[in-house]
């Protein structure tokens, strides 16, 4: 017997058949082992995963489930840095299997799980060159993304590590400018390989965080902008995407077997308590794009029925409400700029405290030897 619920497709799943890959931002043990995770595969339609050091230092300070793996650790004479990256791969190996499937399925478009390097490279060329291939190898997964800010010190690393062959999410992006000197830098390196007789199929994508923006401005700026400033910004940011997946310079690449770097919208859970918990959902939804999305939000988009038009290809109204923007005294640019920095050194501070979790849990599991 057929109920209505039977014909009532999950906001998820349309989402899915728009064209966008909904992906996790959240990783932990417990999601691994309860088997969460593949639900969310199974019936709602996730076909990725990021994490970054904020996940990793919540996931460890809120669990025991790592604690047997740290103990191993110990005897094995890993400690800090190193023991993280042990845990961390146990993890994310494990979930790029779970998406594997995805991965095939899709020739290499969808079904990835990323990792940050240590984001004390953050204004470190050289050393996140080496850490970004280093990583790659100990993963041994085809469909793992390393993590790499798209600062001015990363981006000659992004180049770098594309010309090597390591796949990279390009990661603390917010504006049109910093977005396109990203996928530059990953055509460089596309570039680079069909030069050197290489395959250039190395997947790639671009996250622009989109909640911090609003969250930057409020209490700033007239009412009629609250909640106005990321979904503008992303708006001009898509239509840069669409030119420069046209662009004869990009077509040339495609040409030789290369593929678009993805657009990937991320930071995109409600901030503010008075608007809609799918804010940025509903106005983000775009073919052949990402959204990496936290939990609650996942949750909460798959009770929801409709999703509504999807962007505009022209970037709709952005230009005019980033001109409101200007008129309220924001400067983008600077803003931006600021963002990034804040952005990168806020990911240092969950790092520091991730590593002080583990130093503590590593005393105590020590001690109850």
């Amino acid at each position: 017997m057929s109920t209505e619920h039977d014909n009532f497709m999950k906001a998820t799943q349309t989402l899915h058949n728009l064209g966008q890959s909904l992906w996790l931002d959240n990783i932990t043990r417990d999601l691994l082992n309860s088997g969460t995770l593949k639900r969310y595969i199974d019936e709602l339609s996730v076909t990725g995963l990021t994490s970054n050091p904020t996940i990793f230092d919540h996931a460890l300070k809120n669990s025991t489930a790592y604690d047997e793996a740290i103990r191993g650790a110990l005897v094995r004479g890993k400690t800090g840095e190193s023991l993280f990256f042990d845990l961390a791969l146990d993890d994310l190996t494990r979930a790029a299997d779970l998406f594997r499937p995805v991965y095939n399925r899709t020739n290499g478009v969808d079904g990835w799980v990323s990792l940050e390097v240590s984001p004390l490279l953050a204004h470190d060329t050289a050393s996140t060159i080496a850490a970004a291939k280093e990583l790659s190898a100990r993963a041994g997964r085809p469909n793992l993304f390393i993590k790499i800010p798209g600062t001015k010190e990363g981006l000659p690393a992004i180049e770098e590590a594309i010309f090597a062959g390591v796949p990279v999410n390009v990661t603390l992006l917010f504006s049109r400018e910093q977005y396109v000197a990203a996928s530059e830098a990953y055509l460089r390196g596309i570039e680079r390989r069909i030069a050197a007789g290489l395959n250039p199929q190395v997947g790639s994508v671009a996250s622009i965080f989109i909640s911090r923006w609003d969250v930057a401005v409020a209490g700033k700026v007239p009412e009629a902008l609250n909640n106005r400033l990321g979904i503008a910004i992303a708006g001009r940011i898509y239509q840069a995407y669409l030119d420069l997946l046209s662009s004869p310079r990009s077509q040339r690449a495609y040409n030789a077997g290369a593929r678009p770097q993805r657009l990937l919208w991320a930071s995109t859970g409600t901030k503010d308590p008075k608007a809609s918990d799918v804010l940025y959902i509903k106005a983000l939804a775009a073919p052949f794009t990402v959204n990496t999305m936290p939990e609650g939000t996942l949750k909460a988009l798959a009770d929801h029925g409709e999703i509504g038009p999807i962007m505009a290809a022209d970037g709709g109204d952005c230009e005019k409400v980033l001109a409101e923007f200007a008129k309220a005294g924001i400067n983008v640019d600077s803003l931006a700029a600021q963002l990034q920095d804040e952005g990168a050194k806020s990911f240092v501070k969950s790092w520091n405290e991730l590593l002080a979790v583990i130093a503590s849990k590593s005393d105590a599991l020590k001690k109850a030897v």
